[in-house]
């Protein structure tokens, strides 16, 4: 019990210094400073993508996305799973990207291709639950079970899961990781389109291990919490897109000491400070509101 809670606690403060996937970032432009509904509330229910130029607006966790293309729910080399979320929606790049990704995929031995979690929700936004970024149609979760089968059914994926590929809390792969694994990481990773990809620790430090050659694809591989059934691919904003704010590139390097150090905060956690008593209460997490998107995102939400 004790070692568990002096590891969630050594993890929570690792996380408070990862710069990754921030939760907030600098808003783009904010003109709807007094309009307070919430935003997932707004854009979690809409249906279908407007019909605006296809455009990315704000950071990915702060934004929206005009004029989304819808991924279909089956392709040659792909299905969208867990239909009923509606959130098979992203930019035209985005789309691309996922489609050329299950063709190359699809080369691979036992591999038809892949399964496709969550991309954006019809006009992106804050999401009703799960994630704190798709919000601008340029990032999409790939599940790491492969694809054996692309004639599920719309019962069936809703209802099967991916397969779990990490142990010791995402310290290691499991049995499961194959040569397949990395190689569809790696053409990923080796798109000019991607920014980053999250994977769990040790996924990481096993490419590190088994990449020879040409190893700059690696940098923007990136060791993140939870992503031991799925990796999160993020592309850069689209040349021309000037409402989309980037993330900063990712550090100098290959990542491979970092997601080490990943590891081995995991297998051997600090020990937890004793609680400061004089310490304020940490502020309660708010959903976002409208006026803390950018201020596009309201005519996003309101456009035909």
């Amino acid at each position: 019990m004790i070692r568990t809670l002096a590891l969630t606690l050594a993890l929570t403060a690792l996380a408070a210094c990862q710069p990754e996937e921030p939760t907030v970032a600098p808003v783009v432009s904010t003109q709807n400073t007094n309009d307070t509904r919430i935003a997932k509330q707004v854009f979690g229910p809409i249906p279908d993508a407007s019909s605006q130029q296809a455009q990315p607006v704000g950071f990915y966790s702060r934004g929206c996305q005009a004029g989304a293309a819808q991924l279909a729910e089956t392709g040659p080399t792909w299905q969208a799973m867990r239909l009923s979320r509606n959130r098979n929606w992203g930019q035209p790049e985005l789309i691309d990207f996922v489609q050329d990704l299950s063709r190359a995929a699809a080369r691979q031995p036992g591999w038809n291709g892949i399964y496709v979690g969550d991309l954006s929700q019809p006009r992106g936004g804050p999401m009703t639950s799960g994630h704190a970024s798709h919000q601008v149609g340029l990032d999409a979760d790939i599940w790491l079970k492969p694809a054996t089968r692309l004639d599920l059914t719309r019962a069936e994926r809703e209802n099967i899961s991916s397969d779990r590929m990490d142990r010791n809390s995402g310290a290691y792969i499991n049995a499961a990781w194959t040569p397949q694994h990395h190689e569809i990481l790696r053409a990923a990773a080796s798109d000019p389109r991607v920014a980053r990809i999250f994977i769990f620790p040790g996924a990481k430090v096993a490419m590190c291990d088994a990449a020879t050659g040409d190893r700059s694809w690696l940098s923007k591989i990136r060791p993140w919490y939870g992503h031991n059934y799925h990796f999160h691919v993020r592309l850069n904003c689209p040349r021309g897109a000037q409402d989309c704010e980037d993330q900063a590139p990712p550090p100098p390097g290959d990542g491979c000491e970092a997601a080490r150090q990943w590891v081995d905060d995991i297998v051997n956690p600090k020990p937890a400070p004793p609680p400061d008593p004089n310490a304020p209460a940490p502020a309660p997490k708010r959903d976002l509101t409208m006026a803390q998107l950018p201020g596009q995102c309201a005519t996003v939400a309101a456009s035909d």
